[in-house]
């Protein structure tokens, strides 16, 4: 028995189209997020599957594991909310989805980016009152502009390949360099310094908490407008509040945020957001978010079902998934 957390409707839709193809496995969904009081719903189950947002500390993998649960599903490509440490401590293997569609994510950073350069999301707003006139809505073409992408892996090379296709000028900012791509590598402050769109798509590690900070704003060309895609964390909220209050930064698109699992995957609407960092954002008409969708398309959640099956069928069958982390 697998037990599903942060189970939404469409993830009961596709694990439960997918299920048929893997024989001897059964589903238990659970829509509450996975954290140390909803893990006693895992009683009975040799595996978990969780999502981005869910808490996978020390103390939650310590509950698992005493219900008896001996494998982690993360039906996602990251794999910072999980102490991997305490999980091999404990006798915990831990699986991901090292990848689904990298062009859904790279395609909702260029829809992102568009919308927030030719204000299409005021436009369409202003059209729905009967109101056409353009005053506030001018942008700026993408040809001809220096991007830069930081991080080069599976979605970084789809985001290198779009604006290489668009007439941009990319550069590139990645550890381990892709010789494959073509493209121009430099160290991240001369890549800040030179682009005039910033797209972040680098994993959450020590090294990448708060990569752009204060200072490598600072760096930035005035007017410059910064879109990530993925992790919150990787760029310092507070920081970024301070650069688009001083007009620094001219605009910020987000699909990730620091503090989102507080806020994202669930209806609001009625509530008032407690999180006054993420309410000062939303102030800002330069600053456009969306609820970490970047994943969510039709062809994405059927590879990450694919893949988190083939895992659970792979550690039954071998005692090793697929895509161990």
């Amino acid at each position: 028995m697998i037990t599903v957390f942060s189970a939404k409707r469409y993830d009961r839709q596709s694990l439960a189209a997918e299920l048929p193809s893997f024989a001897g496995l059964a589903l238990n969904f659970v829509e509450a997020r996975l954290d140390e009081h909803s893990a006693q719903a895992a009683q009975g189950s040799q595996a978990v599957c969780a999502f981005v947002n869910d808490r996978l500390d020390g103390p939650v993998l310590e509950r698992l594991a005493a219900l008896g649960v001996q494998l982690i599903l993360l039906r996602c490509a990251g794999f910072n909310q999980v102490d991997l440490a305490r999980a091999q401590a404990l006798g915990l293997t831990v699986a991901r989805v090292p990848e689904y569609s990298p062009h859904a994510v790279a395609e909702h950073a260029l829809a992102l980016l568009l919308t927030l350069v030719r204000k299409t999301h005021r436009a369409h707003a202003r059209v729905r009152e009967g109101n056409f006139e353009l005053d506030g809505l001018q942008g700026f073409d993408l040809f001809g502009k220096t991007v830069g992408v930081v991080g080069t892996g599976r979605i970084g090379a789809c985001l290198v390949r779009i604006f290489q296709g668009l007439g941009c000028e990319v550069l590139a900012h990645d550890p381990q360099p892709n010789p494959d791509l073509g493209v121009r590598y430099q160290g991240l402050n001369p890549l800040l310094a030179s682009s005039r769109i910033v797209l972040l798509q680098c994993p959450l590690n020590a090294q990448t908490q708060h990569l752009i900070n204060a200072e490598r704003l600072a760096l930035m060309p005035r007017g410059a407008v910064l879109v990530n895609t993925s992790r919150g964390a990787v760029i310092d909220t507070r920081a970024v509040i301070a650069a688009l209050k001083s007009g620094h930064l001219g605009g910020l698109a987000l699909d990730v945020y620091e503090e989102e699992a507080s806020l994202f995957f669930a209806d609001r609407s009625g509530e008032v957001i407690g999180d006054d960092v993420f309410a000062r954002l939303q102030t800002f008409p330069n600053v456009l978010i969306t609820a970490h969708q970047g994943f969510f398309t039709d062809e994405a959640l059927a590879q990450i079902a694919r893949t988190t099956l083939g895992n659970a069928q792979s550690f039954r069958q071998t005692g090793r998934p697929l895509h161990e982390v």
